[in-house]
């Protein structure tokens, strides 16, 4: 067997969010990088710090970041790293990190519209003022270089990235083909199927992404690697990937069909699919609930399944009687 020239450790912080700790990982080889920082919290940063000092170093020996995704329990933190010499992600992820207000604007009116064309009720529209807030938990800083499919990562080219999209349109996973060995960031996890979350569009004027078939997408792309080893941002270390991969695709399979039966013989918004796909849930999680079911009428559209009408400004889902596509 080839000799790997990177040795993986894990690193475990807290998180203020439901899906509990997140992983982040050290990779020593030629440099010192850290694949993604946790959140902006003391916690997490005491725990960081900690877990390093165990491994040997100090929060100054870390000399690259690399980012899986944008979201803010894997980029919270990158300010107290004071010799990191380069911030890799994503083209996607740049807004996020270096706070463009223009792109942050667009974020908001894209989800008023949503959310006037998915029929939610006045009453939720007070949550688009809280779009801004896990900014709080969020690094700030300059991306020095972007990564995309097929690139090798900087002092660690036995690694290759592969672009896969759906769970955030910034999510990159990195495979060394050596020993199978993929870090997933949160394109894969264990014991739970990814949320495909709802984004505008990165270039103004284009159509917005269709993240559950971006995610099933980048599910299916990642058969054609032989992966033995995942190394999560959530959960147990893992590996027999493909059967995993097949039970996330027919799940989300049989949840589309469950919606198409919700539709019936008549039509439905988003936001009533939404109340009888998530009744328990629709008031506590609005954002991801919503997120996942225009990802099942996002499947069910373009499979020729459903198909929708325009009412003013509302958007009505029916079942296509012609079949599929």
């Amino acid at each position: 067997m080839k000799t790997l020239r990177d040795t993986i450790y894990q690193i475990t912080l807290p998180t203020p969010y439901a899906v509990g700790d997140v992983h982040c990982y050290l990779l020593k080889g030629e440099k010192l990088t850290l694949v993604d920082t946790g959140v902006k919290t003391e916690e997490a940063w005491n725990g960081l710090k900690k877990q390093l000092s165990d491994l040997g170093y100090l929060p100054k020996d870390i000399e690259q970041i690399i980012y899986t995704h944008h979201h803010p329990d894997h980029m919270g933190l990158l300010e107290p790293f004071e010799n990191v010499s380069m911030v890799a992600a994503h083209e996607k992820l740049k807004p996020w990190l270096e706070r463009d207000e223009d792109f942050f604007q667009r974020y908001e009116w894209f989800y008023q519209e949503m959310y006037e064309e998915a029929g939610v009720p006045a009453s939720y529209f007070k949550l688009l003022k809280s779009l801004r807030k896990p900014l709080k938990w969020t690094a700030r800083g300059e991306l020095t270089q972007v990564l995309s499919e097929g690139d090798l990562l900087p002092g660690h080219e036995e690694w290759i990235t592969i672009e896969t999209p759906g769970h955030a349109q910034s999510h990159l996973s990195f495979f060394r083909n050596s020993d199978g060995a993929l870090l997933g960031g949160d394109h894969l996890l264990p014991h739970i199927s990814s949320n495909p979350l709802l984004e505008p569009p990165y270039i103004p004027g284009e159509a917005r992404p269709a993240p559950l078939l971006q995610y099933r997408d980048s599910m299916i792309k990642l058969r054609d690697y032989p992966i033995g080893t995942v190394y999560p941002g959530h959960g147990k270390i893992f590996e027999d990937v493909q059967p995993l991969i097949t039970r996330r695709l027919e799940r989300q399979e049989e949840r589309a069909q469950k919606v198409k039966d919700m539709i019936g013989v008549g039509k439905a918004t988003i936001y009533q699919v939404c109340q009888q796909l998530f009744p328990k849930q629709i008031e506590t999680q609005f954002g991801l609930t919503m997120s996942e079911t225009v990802g099942q009428l996002d499947y069910l559209e373009a499979s020729g399944q459903v198909d929708y009408v325009m009412e003013g400004k509302r958007k009505y889902y029916y079942v296509n009687k012609g079949g599929w596509k």
